[in-house]
């Protein structure tokens, strides 16, 4: 779970976003010099210097402070640099949701100047024109051209449509795991990458992410031999450098390839901005194209085009050696050798004792290449016709003798170039169905992200798939067979088989393959690089560093060198054919793990896992993975072992030199599940044998601990036995096995653990640190409220209450305080109606927001409803805060109701007044009442010890509080005439101190507090009256522990007449993420 941090920064003249692992660190705190384009300030001493990062803060200087914070906020004002309010939060992030990512943000910095006047756009493109046609273009590709009509001759249209359904059912399949990860959060740049790396961890994330990276690599040198075919055999085939056999055309494809290659790198290099302008025309030829064929197919019933092709018996000759399909030709009335009879017989005087055997017992037919949708071609069509390499292509309906010709003229005849079968086609198709990403990487210029992502990959997977599917039959009904099985077009003059179908000319499907071809290359050697830089720049391969650097304006450069290397080898490889099941091997690996990922978390059911996309399924997941596997071993199981030997030793190599990550991943998720299975399983043993019963006096907080777990994560249960260890250790163990029984009962699972120690405070220290077993350890402290601490003359309770706050706030660790636990509803009630109202007053790292989610996956608070409120103060717009925390409430898959309540600055009342006067002359009374007491009992310790002295601060201490051997009733009182006098004069002072009491006048920064909480908890009473349950912030206690008392009322007074209030603290860290 990747984490959308709050982190201060020391430079208090950065500011500008420093964006690392596609997370953005952002600053809170106010520099006084103020942001460009932020107008809220959060915190600082009014001269423009940030205070102590340190989780509480020195209130002596309040007075100076009095006009800066908000009046209503007084209760929050010492933590505000480090828990913001929620106005400042929203209006950062308001700045902060354009992601800018992929090529767009280089195009926009190659004016660096003008780009840093700017200020940022706000994300605009819709479904359409941001994911459903840039998918369309990036899987239309070459393999629709060029292979598809010879896939469908080769396999028949049975095995071909079956081809094509498996691989579109594979890419559906992972498009519906991608759309719930994708609207999981935003996915910044490196898209498949970020989705898979935040899912499954760094290892699994920089294998694939690099298995990827490989693959479209690859695909860019996929691109260039296609368009390179495309030029060299139907466009300029005189430009052919090499001439002769097939090693002369795989040197021509290496020659054309590296100029191309070189070119393309070049117009990436000098400018992305041009490839993204281009784009449209590109996509524009692709559809053109496609349309054309379509045209072609119709008017081919009523009107099929005239592209003959030459049958010598039962077999296909090359039409471009010859000018007529005869034998003889007749010039005048003289008959005469034809061409094709020259090139068989070694002479022409019209004898056939020197002519090829096959060639003199056959006859030659002409038959049509399209013989259009109505001719019944397809019944022919429909099964496979797969060949051995050199093996001539035939028509097994055309009469043939069956003789041997001469092994000389196979240059004649069209023969197959490579050896076919089922498992060679799926490994030459599959790379045009892939390309399902282009929406997810471009997820920042979406306007709305978690909708157009999923509508538009899915819907232009399904557009796909029925042009393939069609495509397929419509070549199968209208094409003759040996045409189609003529990769090259030898048959048909030299003609793109494609081509000859199309209408109005095969020059459209031509131009219109060749520019679509070139803008895929391009565009693969745009995002390629790209790639490489965000898995540098994660940081987690040591020697890929280098590859995060590039020019100022942050392009790759060095990426885009490694990637022109890397696709010139796969130039090298010259063969089409050969390239695309290498980059079959690594998109179907990469399209397994995003597959596994999404099943991964939809059962491990983490907090974070909250898709917008709800059609998902861990079974289709495992369904879509089980798919890649056996696609990628059919295909060709030798690369399928070396694209995973490459991943694996990827993967081991960041495991054990990488750098370490905690992105929250699946894998560390199913470890710690894993931990917990066989930590409870050991857990399970025979009961004590000790008849001893611990009375829990809030049983409800197991029951709340088990709603909000919801039989997942680590719970444990601590608890503090005040004495020695020596002697406790008996009482401790029976402790702890009632402890378990009353987990039991209330269907908590977990972990029990009792403390024995001096003082409890030190007990429930000493349980806050060591708690938990390495990575299994507790990040959240549930802890009962000390009812009746007014009532007590004992301050034990609630100074133990407030040294928990800080100890867990010292620890980074979240609190919460259910206060009236005993209303709280048991695992056998059920709430049909009503809301879980969330008062956000301060940000502290979202645990307000997650917890009406955790707490909605049990059964006895799932019907309830989520409201949001927050507190808008005067130069605070209202309006404008409504909009910006229903769209972060959308980004964080959060459903609730928002409403912004406004609390203007009145006046203090004298209500406010009367109850900060009551609450401090009885904090005074209770003080000397402690004092006179305190004097009494210890008498005898101040005789034993002369070094003693009394102060008033020392009630306070932790010293005093923990009264270690009870003072005998009989003591041996040694007085002096000093000790004498001093009483007396105590005595004395008696009406004095009374007087004082009535006199005492309200400190100014406890009234000020006091009008927080009364002013908040009207507000809520009036709105929340009715809540099932209402999470509020909880205040953090003052550092100067004089005030602890004070505290405790201010507490009591914010939750006045409230029935069910959980109090929440945060650890400091977040929580909840936006992203992936």
């Amino acid at each position: 779970m990747p984490h959308f941090t709050v982190v201060p920064v020391e430079d208090s003249a950065q500011s500008n976003y420093d964006s690392l692992e596609g997370i953005n660190w952002v600053d809170y705190r106010d520099t006084g010099q103020g942001y460009p384009g932020h107008t809220d300030t959060v915190s600082s001493d009014g001269h423009g210097n940030h205070k102590e990062n340190s989780p509480f803060l020195n209130n002596t200087d309040t007075a100076k402070r009095n006009d800066y914070y908000d009046r209503n906020l007084a209760l929050f004002e010492e933590e505000l640099d480090i828990r913001p309010k929620v106005s400042s939060l929203l209006s950062r992030l308001v700045s902060y949701t354009n992601i800018t990512q992929g090529a767009k943000e280089h195009e926009e910095a190659e004016s660096a100047e003008a780009s840093r006047k700017k200020m940022p756009k706000s994300p605009s493109m819709g479904t359409l024109m941001g994911v459903y046609l840039p998918c369309l273009q990036n899987i239309f590709g070459v393999i629709l051209f060029l292979r598809l009509t010879w896939m469908v001759g080769t396999a028949g249209i049975l095995q071909s449509f079956f081809i094509v359904l498996m691989c579109c059912s594979c890419t559906l399949l992972t498009a519906i795991s991608m759309s719930a990860i994708a609207t999981n959060g935003v996915v910044p740049a490196g898209g498949s990458y970020f989705m898979i790396s935040r899912s499954l961890g760094p290892e699994f994330g920089g294998a694939v992410g690099l298995c990827f990276y490989l693959g479209t690599t690859f695909a860019a040198a996929m691109y260039i031999l296609g368009a390179i075919e495309i030029l060299l055999k139907y466009i300029v085939p005189q430009a052919a450098v090499f001439h002769g056999g097939e090693s002369a055309l795989l040197n021509n494809m290496r020659v054309y390839g590296t100029i191309f290659l070189s070119l393309m790198a070049l117009v990436v290099f000098v400018g992305v901005k041009y490839v993204n302008k281009f784009a449209s025309l590109f996509l524009a030829c692709v559809i053109i194209s496609i349309v054309s064929i379509y045209a072609g197919a119709v008017k081919s019933i009523f009107d099929p085009p005239e592209f003959p092709i030459c049958m010598l018996g039962n077999r296909t000759l090359v039409r471009d050696l010859f000018d007529i399909c005869g034998k003889t030709v007749t010039v005048g009335n003289e008959t005469m050798a034809s061409q094709l009879w020259e090139n068989f017989c070694s002479s022409g005087n019209m004898t056939t004792h020197q002519c090829d055997a096959f060639f003199a017992h056959n006859n030659v037919t002409e038959i049509r290449g399209i013989p259009g949708l109505a001719s019944g071609i397809i019944r022919e069509n429909m099964w496979s016709f797969y060949l051995q390499k050199g093996q001539i292509l035939e028509k097994a309906s055309l009469p043939s003798t069956d003789v041997h010709g001469s092994a000389e003229n196979s240059h004649l005849y069209v023969s197959a170039d490579i050896a076919t079968s089922f498992t060679v086609l799926v490994g030459i198709f599959f790379p045009s169905v892939t390309g399902i990403m282009a929406g997810s990487n471009r997820s920042g210029d979406l306007k709305d992200a978690q909708k157009s992502i999923p509508v538009g990959t899915i819907l232009a997977i399904i557009t796909t798939s029925l042009v393939y599917l069609s495509s397929v039959v419509l070549f199968g009904a209208c094409v003759e067979g040996a045409v189609l099985r003529d990769k090259f077009g030898d048959a048909v003059s030299k003609n793109l088989v494609v081509g000859i179908l199309s209408w109005p000319s095969p020059w459209v499907i031509v131009i219109g393959s060749f520019f679509s071809t070139v803008g895929a290359g391009l565009q693969s050697l745009t995002g390629a690089p790209r790639l490489l830089q965000a898995i540098a720049k994660d940081n987690i391969i040591p020697f890929l560093r280098v590859f995060g650097h590039g020019k100022a304006n942050g392009e790759p450069t060095w990426a885009l060198l490694l990637t022109g290397l890397i696709a010139e080898l796969g130039i090298l490889i010259a063969s089409l054919d050969m390239v695309a099941p290498i980059l079959s091997m690594f998109f179907l690996m990469c399209y397994l793990f995003v597959n596994l990922a999404c099943a991964v978390q939809t059962l491990l059911r983490t907090p974070n896992w909250r898709p917008r996309f709800k059609y998902y399924h861990w079974a289709l997941s495992f369904l879509g993975m089980s798919m890649c596997l056996a696609l990628m071993f059919i295909s060709s199981w030798y690369y399928a072992i070396v694209a995973m030997v490459i991943a694996g030793m990827i993967y081991k190599y960041i495991e054990y030199q990488g750098a370490e990550k905690e992105w929250g991943d699946g894998i560390r998720g199913l470890s710690l599940s894993a931990a917990r299975y066989a930590l409870l399983r050991l857990e399970a043993g025979p009961p004590h044998t000790k008849n001893w019963s611990l009375h829990v006096k809030y049983p409800r907080l197991l029951t709340f601990a088990s709603q909000l777990k919801a039989g997942k994560g680590l719970t444990i249960v601590g608890s503090v036995i005040q004495g020695n260890f020596l002697d406790n250790y008996g009482e401790a163990q029976a402790a702890e096995q009632a402890i378990k029984n009353m987990m039991e009962i209330e269907k908590v699972k977990g972990f029990c653990q009792v403390v024995i120690g001096a003082k409890v405070r030190e007990g429930i220290a000493h349980l806050i640190q060591s708690c938990g077993l390495g990575g299994m350890k507790h990040n959240t402290v549930v802890m009962g409220w000390p009812y009746g601490w007014r009532q007590s003359e004992d301050p034990r309770a609630w100074k133990t209450f407030i040294n928990t706050v800080r100890c867990t706030t010292a620890g980074h660790l979240a609190l919460m305080v259910p206060k009236n636990v005993s209303f709280y509803p048991g695992n056998h009630e059920r709430f049909s109606d009503g809301h879980i109202d969330v008062w956000w007053i301060v940000h502290d790292g979202g645990m307000l927001m997650l917890l009406p989610f955790l707490l909605k996956q049990h059964k006895v608070w799932r019907k309830c409803k989520m409201r949001i409120f927050t507190v808008a103060q005067m130069d605070d717009n209202s309006i404008q805060m409504k909009k910006d925390l229903a769209t972060f409430l959308y980004q964080l898959r959060i459903e609730a109701e928002v409403e912004v309540v406004e609390m203007h600055n009145s006046d203090i009342s004298a209500y406010t007044y009367e109850r900060t006067l009551m609450m401090e002359q009885r904090s005074q009374m209770l003080r000397q009442m402690r004092l006179s007491s305190t004097e009494r009992d210890r008498e005898a310790q101040l005789v034993k010890d002369r070094n003693s002295v009394i102060r008033m601060g020392s009630l306070y201490s932790d010293e005093e509080e923990e009264v270690v051997e009870p003072v005998s009733e009989k003591i041996q009182m040694t007085w002096t005439k000093e000790k004498y006098d001093a009483e007396r004069r105590n005595r004395n002072n008696a009406p004095e101190n009374f007087r004082e009491l009535i006199a005492i006048k309200p400190d100014q920064s406890n009234v000020r507090r006091m009008h927080t909480a009364v002013k908040l908890n009207e507000v809520i009473v009036n709105r929340s009256h009715d809540a099932r349950l209402v999470l509020l912030n909880m205040p953090g206690p003052p550092r100067n522990s004089d005030g602890d008392e004070n505290y405790m009322e201010f507490l009591e007074v914010l939750t006045e007449g409230l029935e069910r209030v959980l109090l929440v603290r945060g650890g400091g860290r977040e929580v909840i993420t936006i992203y992936s």
